[in-house]
C-alpha cells in the first residue's frame, strides 16, 4: 500500500531537535526522503559550537526505520547556506517537493534593554531564514513548472508563534520575526498558486528546548499518557500541509496543539467611523473613537485571544 508521501522528498530545518525532528520523522514515516537540516548549536540562543551530530542522529533515527535521509550542517540565515541545502536535496533526491522551515532562536528580553545584537540575530534566523529557504525552493519549483509546461508538487510549511498572536511582552524581536513569517507565507502563497505550490503556516505549541521556561509550569503526564504539549501532536498537521491531500489549503495560518487545529481567520473590521465634514478634525476623532475604548483594559491589544483560549482583560 503506498504511503502519502511517497516518491517525495522533503527538507526540514532546525529538525535536529524539538518540533524539527519529530516533523523530519513524521514526513518519513509518511514516505518522504528527507534532508535534515540543523546547525546544532548547543544554546537555544544559537550560542555554542555548530555540531553535525543532532542532524546525523535524526537522518540516523529515519534510516535504522527503513527510511531515506541525509543529514545537512548548515545555518539557513545565511544565503548561500540555503542555497546549499536546496541543491543537497535536488541532487541526492532528484527533486524538492517539501519545504518545512522551523529553525530558530530564542533572545529573550524587554523592548527596554534589548539590543541591537538581540533583535538583529533573531530577525536573521527566524525571518531571513525562512526568506532564504523559500527563495531557492520557489525557484526550483518554478523552473519544474516550466519545463513540464504545467503545475508541480510544491509544500511549503512555515513555523510562526502565538507570541506573534498574542504579543509576548518580553519577546519582541521573536514576536515581530514570526509576525514577519506569516506576511511572507501569504505572499508566497499567492505568488507561487500557479505553479501549483502552496504555502502555510502553523503556529505549534510544544514542550521544547525553546519553550522549557514557558511550559515549566505545565506538568507531563505520569500515566503514560502522550504529554499534551508533545511534538508529536504538532507533526501529523505537517504531514498532511505536505501531501496531496491538502491541495486546495494555500495562505492560512494554523494553530495547533494537544490534538487541537484551529483555523485562523484574516482580521475583521471591529469598528468603522466616517467623518461628518471633509476629513476628519482632531476633536471628532476624540469623540468618536475614545468612547470605543473607555470601558476596555489597556493590556487588551490586537491579538487572537479567542483562539489562544485566553480571556480579554
Amino acid at each position: 500500500m503506498s504511503l502519502p508521501l511517497d516518491g517525495m522528498s522533503a527538507i526540514v530545518t532546525g529538525a535536529g531537535r524539538g518540533l524539527g525532528r519529530a516533523e523530519a520523522l513524521e514526513l518519513a514515516g509518511l514516505g518522504a526522503s528527507v534532508v535534515v537540516n540543523d546547525y546544532g548549536q548547543p544554546g537555544r540562543d544559537g550560542s555554542g559550537e555548530a555540531s553535525a551530530t543532532p542532524a546525523e542522529e535524526v537522518a540516523e533515527e529515519i534510516r535504522a526505520a527503513g527510511g531515506r535521509a541525509v543529514a545537512h550542517l548548515g545555518d539557513v540565515s545565511d544565503h548561500e547556506q540555503a542555497r546549499a541545502l536546496v541543491e543537497l536535496a535536488v541532487d541526492t533526491y532528484g527533486k524538492l517537493d517539501i519545504l518545512v522551515n522551523n529553525a530558530g532562536i530564542l533572545r529573550d528580553r524587554m523592548i527596554f534593554s534589548m539590543t541591537e545584537d538581540e533583535w538583529d540575530s533573531v530577525i536573521r534566523v527566524h525571518l531571513k531564514g525562512h526568506f532564504n529557504t523559500t527563495h531557492f525552493a520557489a525557484a526550483h519549483w518554478r523552473t519544474r513548472s516550466k519545463e513540464s509546461g504545467g503545475p508541480v508538487h510544491g509544500r511549503i510549511v512555515n513555523t510562526s508563534s502565538e507570541a506573534f498572536l498574542a504579543g509576548s511582552a518580553g519577546q519582541p524581536n521573536y514576536a515581530a520575526a514570526k509576525g514577519g513569517i506569516v506576511g511572507l507565507t501569504t505572499s508566497t502563497a499567492l505568488a507561487l498558486a500557479r505553479y501549483g505550490v502552496t504555502a502555510n503556516v502553523i503556529c505549534p505549541r510544544a514542550r521544547t528546548r525553546m519553550t522549557e521556561d514557558v511550559f515549566a509550569g505545565f506538568q507531563e503526564p505520569a500515566d503514560g499518557r502522550i504529554d499534551a504539549l508533545a511534538p508529536e501532536h504538532v507533526a501529523p498537521l505537517v504531514g498532511y500541509l505536505a501531501s496531496p491531500a491538502a491541495a486546495k489549503v494555500n495562505g492560512q495560518l494554523l494553530v495547533v496543539h494537544g490534538g487541537m487545529v484551529a483555523i485562523v481567520e484574516r482580521p475583521r473590521v471591529a469598528a468603522k467611523f466616517d467623518s461628518s465634514k471633509e476629513t476628519f478634525s482632531f476633536d471628532e476623532l476624540d469623540e468618536l473613537i475614545s468612547p470605543y475604548y473607555e470601558d476596555r483594559p489597556p493590556n487588551e491589544t490586537f491579538a487572537a485571544a479567542e483562539v489562544l483560549g485566553l480571556k480579554r482583560g
